[in-house]
């Protein structure tokens, strides 16, 4: 017995010596509120495990007694796989201890809690979960039910809003006190029908998961009280993601023995669009006053220039927990900064540098692209293209896979190719205009008929058959006829445009949700990549254009066959940055660090949506653990309009002492270490040209005289002979005339 003992002491201070001193002090406490502020590659992940383990070797804790929460499944399986490795190396404990935790998302977790109570809640007990192809037939049930399912109106962007209410724990009948507007007057008739046809249907969908925990345990405490007193030691990964529902379940499960145990760091708090709020990790002290609060600042992951760069960029948020990041890691390299002239020649140029870093022996799967908005990955993916590196793509599609972009070109392939009925058969209900499948069949017996294809058909403007078909099929005629007048006149970015118009493609996406803002700005990319096609006849304008896009689809496709075998084995990644939060790389390229990029334009008008773009800057150059290399541009023509913005703000927060610049025009270029210092100067100023209003005329020092065109501040439009310009009034040097 002695001898199993000493083993046991043995192995603890085995592993605790393998911990730095504040990892030692968050694993040792037991008992009452613990918050574990967690920076960037500081090994949360082991503390939490550690933790767990602890616990349970040392008899605080029966295994089930112990509640883990997180995120992800991942992360999830991350935890049991490392808690159950620990306490297999401890003999005194039994193998399936680990097993009995209970450890999971917060999902599968309340979940659980549900089926075990759902008769108590009124349902059904073989209740099925609907899953988000379920969910929006739910919606468009809904719509139906209110004599709106012909009408344009998007069933994503109502579950989207249902969804959101949910999480704020708001039902139905809630939620009609807070709707404004037409749109969200949809929602709150839509809400209650929607729950009527889960009900109908013995279902709950994602979301009524933790709703339905929350309304198990306020309407009855009894349940409360037996979950209480079986979870005597509760612990929370990624605290800063939570949203209120999570903030509530966790709040009252802890209420009985206060042993709550959070980790998470509010400077990687960056999901505030899903609903997680930073207020439940900064409030932490206040819900429990007699917390204890450990910092983890040492870094395992970065070089201290990274750690000191990215310290300056968070340094400038009000709402925070601070910490000072450090390592014991190699100084490193400093930052390079790299000035294009437009987003083709950052694309070109990081596609080179990444070349380089493969022929130095870099494996390209520790190389990685990150980007602000969806819409960036075009130009870098046609640069890479180019260059022959091979890539992948993660959490989205390619730029030309994704559903809006093939909508649209589907409906100039049909205006460029009559006899393209695939591309016709895509966007002919696309928007919803009630021509489903039997109408279209119909169309191809009337076209048959007349010995011609269903677009040479729907062209015939003086067709006496057509006079004769569904008013839907008819207005699409005339919608096709009206759109092939215009692409024999336009130019590609103009019928672009009308296309997404007239189609009724943009009020169909323009609903308020973040998902379809992304694709609204995917369009405009869009006419972008057009906008060099502007100077050609309407007909090779046109042709050129869907030759370029079938060509960069083709090459997409050619996949590794056509690169190398290094290369072929491990792509390098692209991905937004909200993407990459979790992940780490040997070398990151951060592109397109401009104003109204990056930080993005939506967040100016609220300084807490500037705080979250701030955290998502941070948590983009802590994902790096070598080097960080920037770009941005003199001139981007980006959403359809070329634009001339200011460096961002978070990189001129950088000392110059840690960043080595290069430009298109000479390398290692003093003038961009000038051009960064007047700025400088001048961040934070707000420019006195505020009163400025639409038609004023401006002078500016290099695009001349311009006309207001319009003013959305810190954002102005301005005409300048023809060329308009989006610029930012904080930085902007104006002279009114």
């Amino acid at each position: 017995m002695f001898i199993l003992q000493f083993f046991v002491i043995a192995v603890n201070i085995e592993y605790m010596s393998k911990l730095n001193k504040e990892q030692q002090i968050a694993i040792n406490i037991v008992d009452g509120p613990i918050l574990i502020l967690a920076g960037a590659g500081s090994g949360k992940t082991r503390v939490l495990t550690e933790k767990i383990a602890h616990l349970i070797s040392n008899k605080h804790a029966e295994p089930e007694e112990i509640l883990a929460l997180t995120f992800t499944n991942k992360a999830a399986d991350e935890m049991k796989s490392r808690v159950s490795k620990i306490l297999g190396e401890n003999p005194d404990i039994p193998k399936w201890s680990s097993s009995r935790i209970w450890m999971g998302t917060f999902h599968s977790i309340c979940l659980k809690i549900i089926r075990a109570n759902s008769t108590i809640l009124g349902l059904n007990p073989h209740f099925s979960i609907y899953d988000a192809d379920d969910q929006i037939d739910a919606v468009k049930e809904a719509l139906k039910k209110l004599g709106l399912a012909d009408k344009k109106i998007n069933p994503r962007a109502i579950h989207s809003f249902i969804s959101s209410a949910k999480n704020e724990l708001i039902d139905s009948e809630a939620y009609k006190k807070y709707a404004e507007g037409y749109f969200q007057s949809i929602v709150a008739d839509a809400y209650p029908l929607y729950q009527k046809v889960l009900v109908e249907n013995s279902a709950i969908d994602f979301d009524d998961i933790l709703l339905l925990t929350v309304k198990l345990f306020k309407d009855f405490p009894e349940v409360l009280a037996r979950y209480q007193k079986m979870f005597k030691f509760i612990l929370i990964d990624e605290y800063q993601d939570t949203n209120h529902a999570q903030y509530l379940i966790t709040k009252m499960l802890a209420d009985a023995h206060k042993n709550i145990c959070v980790v998470g760091d509010d400077a990687q708090s960056i999901y505030g669009f899903r609903g997680a709020t930073i207020k439940n990790i900064l409030d932490f002290e206040k819900d429990y006053p007699n917390a204890k609060v450990i910092k983890l600042e040492q870094n395992y992951r970065s070089t201290q220039t990274i750690l000191d760069a990215s310290n300056e960029i968070i340094l400038r948020n009000k709402n925070q927990k601070r910490k000072e990041m450090w390592t014991e890691n190699p100084r490193g390299e400093k930052f390079l900064v790299y000035e294009a002239r437009n987003e083709k020649d950052e694309a070109n140029w990081i596609a080179l540098k990444i070349k380089d870093l493969i022929a130095r022996g870099v494996n390209p799967s520790e190389i990685v692209v990150l980007y602000r908005t969806n819409a960036q990955s075009r130009a870098l993916e046609e640069g890479l293209l180019q260059a022959g590196v091979n890539y992948k793509i993660v959490g989205g599609l390619r730029f030309y896979e994704r559903r809006e972009v093939r909508d649209i070109i589907a409906y100039l392939k049909v205006l460029y190719n009559h006899n393209d009925e695939l591309s016709l058969k895509r966007i002919v209900n696309v928007p919803k205009r009630g021509i489903g499948p039997k109408k279209v069949e119909e169309l191809k017996m009337y076209a048959s008929g007349h010995n011609i294809s269903v677009m040479n058909f729907l062209m015939s403007v003086d067709s006496d058959a057509l006079k004769g078909m569904d008013k839907a099929v008819i207005e699409f005629a005339e919608l096709i006829r009206r759109l092939y007048s215009v692409s024999t006149t336009a130019s590609v970015p103009t019928l672009i445009n009308e296309v997404f118009i007239a189609t009724g493609y943009r009020q169909w996406l323009d609903d308020g949700s973040s998902e379809n803002e992304f694709r609204i700005e995917n369009i405009k990319e869009l006419i972008s990549v057009a906008s060099k096609y502007s100077d050609l006849p309407p007909s090779e304008g046109l042709e050129a254009f869907l030759n370029e896009v079938g060509l960069l689809e083709e090459q997409s496709n050619l996949g590794d066959y056509e690169l190398g075998a290094e290369e072929s084995l491990s792509p390098v990644t692209l991905m937004t940055i909200h993407a990459s939060k979790g992940l780490e790389f040997e070398y990151v390229f951060i592109a397109g660090m401009e104003e109204g990029l990056f930080p993005h334009s939506r967040s100016y008008a609220e300084p807490s949506e500037m705080e979250e773009e701030r955290r998502l800057a941070y948590v983009a150059t802590t994902r790096a653990k070598q080097k960080v290399i920037i770009t941005y541009t003199e001139s981007r023509t980006f959403f359809g309009t070329t634009t001339s913005n200011p460096i961002s703000r978070f990189l001129t927060d950088i000392p110059n002492r840690l960043l080595e610049f290069e430009n298109s025009h000479t390398y290692a270029s003093d003038s961009i270490i000038d051009k960064k210092n007047n700025i400088d100067e001048s961040i934070g100023l707000i420019s006195e040209q505020i009163d400025l209003k639409p038609g004023d005329l401006v002078r500016h020092s290099t695009f001349g005289i311009g006309s207001v065109l319009d003013i959305d501040y810190p954002i102005i439009s301005v005409n300048f002979n023809g060329k308009v310009k989006e610029l930012s009034l904080e930085y902007v040097s104006l002279e009114k005339i």
